[in-house]
């Protein structure tokens, strides 16, 4: 391993740019279920704020690349 940051492709649904962002410009929201469970974006290119849905393994892809990852808990 070369040590270089981990880059993630994505792309906006908005204005349908591709492109590749680092760790740093994601965050990863973990839910009490798959539907509260998504991670987020800035579009580079038109700065729409952009949320998808993160399945088993983005989660896994996110947070072993070192996506800053938020829980959210629920109360009972």
């Amino acid at each position: 391993m070369s040590g270089d940051p981990a880059v993630f492709r994505a792309a906006c649904p908005e204005c349908a740019s591709r492109f590749v962002l680092t760790a740093s410009a994601l965050r990863l929201v973990m839910g009490a279920s798959h539907r509260t469970t998504f991670y987020s974006f800035t579009c580079p290119d038109c700065g729409s704020a952009v949320r998808k849905p993160a399945g088993e393994r983005i989660v896994e892809l996110l947070t072993g690349g070192g996506v800053r990852t938020l829980r959210l808990h629920t109360t009972v």
